[in-house]
């Protein structure tokens, strides 16, 4: 017969543990730890209490940011499991020292660190600077677009939301007098009429919530001046395309430095677009790196790497007068790069339509010849447009209605062609300046930079610390988040690459 080792659940086991020893030197919980206890002002939290001499003791902000940087450097970010863990793993234990605050208090402490944050942010970059990690030559942005804590199906402008709650309300209304006749008759089973009951009440209650919302908020305009789409449950996000699809979420900004990708300014937007994100950026980094005593020109003449997406006139506007030597392309970059000529997504497309490169310029006359050989000649002079001349070109309908190649050369609808080609500017192209200085041979060497930079710093938020949505929502909340997760960053660098932290 098999003979097995005995086990009897009633008996006690005393595990004797020393929470200092299980904050081992050289890992990021202790780094967390000591980091914490001696170089982040916690004091700045104090005056957010008001027990001095009455009221409860409250948990010491220290201990919760540690659970809170601990859980999440372990892809822990619902607070009801951060509470959990603190009550369960012993390394949380050790952190906290036995305490475990309830999920509601955790919750609270970081939806409420909008004055504390940034500075605490800045208390681990000066440890970084400190400890020679940050390069100050070179640096790359770029943006990680995460889901908010709100469906799209809840998107939509102040016409689309005033029609779904219509909607709603006539589907009411259609599932009563269903439920009115089906009672007349009596052949309706009680299982039928619970089930319609919870149907109607459901509809009901998201008419009430659209109906509320349209009360309190007006339109939601964008940066042209039109009307954007909002979200009932979150109005600060917004509706963002990714190479995973299209999502409701943030867009959460970082500029790195180059030497050990050390994350110097971050900040979460509702603004898919790039566009318009390097003049917050930069500032914020200026303001930060002079908190550090440096001065205004600390990026004066350092190396700038962003993808096509920020190229742009106000970004690039701004790269010019902060004298930064900046490598942002447009679109169409690689297609313009010999390097890229094999690729076919990088190839020009067959169908693709005719530009003003494909028409040729006669000076003798003034007119254009199009890629058939018919001559456009010029019917104005002086348009003027933002401080740019341009004369307009037009082709003669009887050949243009005919011609075969039409499709690639006018727009639908279009009688003839119209070719409208700049004069005379009054201001720099800083659009066409940019992308011949990626075309040359430094910018085609300096730019691979960028994804050696930025990119390795999002695949570990994502993917090594699972942060793949916001928990909070408005912008204010989701902005402390996204600085929790880029200051966790940091720590991780400076457990790798700054060496051992002495204890006091």
């Amino acid at each position: 017969m098999a003979k097995y080792k005995k086990y009897n659940y009633s008996q006690t086991v005393l595990l004797p543990v020393s929470l200092s020893e299980q904050l081992m030197p050289g890992t990021l919980e202790f780094a967390i730890h000591t980091l914490v206890e001696e170089r982040m002002d916690m004091s700045r939290f104090d005056a957010k209490f008001k027990n001095d001499e009455t009221g409860r003791k409250a948990y010491d902000p220290k201990v919760l940011l540690k659970a809170v940087l601990l859980a999440y450097s372990r892809g822990i970010i619902h607070s009801r499991k951060i509470e959990r863990a603190c009550k369960e793993n012993v390394v949380f234990m050790a952190l906290t020292c036995g305490q475990y605050p309830d999920h509601s208090t955790i919750a609270a402490f970081v939806s409420s660190m909008q004055e504390e944050i940034k500075p605490l942010f800045r208390d681990v970059l000066l440890v970084c600077e400190e400890m020679d990690l940050l390069g100050g030559t070179e640096f790359a942005l770029d943006g990680l677009k995460l889901s908010s804590n709100a469906s799209k199906e809840w998107s939509g402008t102040i016409g689309d939301l005033t029609r779904k709650k219509e909607k709603l309300e006539s589907k009411v209304q259609q599932f009563i007098q269903e439920q009115q006749a089906a009672d007349q008759k009596d052949e309706t089973a009680e299982t039928d009429k619970q089930r319609r009951r919870k149907q109607i009440e459901k509809l009901q209650k998201q008419s009430k919530r659209i109906a509320d919302w349209l009360l309190e908020n007006e339109a939601k305009i964008g940066r042209q001046g039109k009307e954007i789409k909002s979200n009932i449950t979150d109005n600060d996000s917004a509706k963002m395309m990714t190479s995973h699809g299209t999502i409701q979420g943030y867009n959460g900004q970082a500029l790195v430095d180059a030497k050990r990708q050390i994350i110097v300014q971050a900040e979460a937007s509702g603004d898919g677009q790039d566009h318009h994100h390097i003049p917050p950026l930069i500032d914020g980094a200026k303001e930060t790196m002079q908190a550090l005593d440096h001065g205004e020109d600390y990026f004066e003449g350092t190396i700038f790497t962003a993808d096509s997406n920020y190229h742009g006139e106000e970004n690039l506007r701004k790269c010019e007068e902060e004298k930064l030597e900046a490598y942002i392309p447009d679109r169409n970059f690689r297609a313009r790069d010999p390097r890229f000529a094999t690729q076919e997504r990088h190839r020009a497309k067959k169908d693709k339509k005719f530009t003003r490169d494909d028409f040729t310029y006669n000076q003798a006359d003034n007119t254009f010849t199009c890629p058939q050989g018919k001559i456009l000649r010029c019917d104005i002079k002086n348009m003027k447009q933002r401080g740019n001349i341009y004369r307009r070109y037009v082709g003669d309908s009887s050949f243009c209605g005919s011609c075969e190649k039409r499709q690639l050369c006018i727009r639908k609808n279009g009688a003839k062609k119209y070719l409208v080609v700049l004069f005379e500017t009054k201001k720099r192209n800083l659009s066409k300046e940019m992308a011949e200085k990626i075309e040359t041979e430094r910018g085609r060497k300096l730019y691979p930079h960028r994804t050696a930079i930025v990119e390795p710093v999002f695949a570990n938020v994502r993917i090594n610390k699972k942060m793949d949505c916001f928990t909070l929502r408005g912008k204010v909340k989701v902005n402390i988040q996204w600085l929790l997760y880029c200051m966790l960053h940091n720590i991780e660098k400076i457990t790798n690459f700054g060496g051992c932290l002495a204890t006091t």
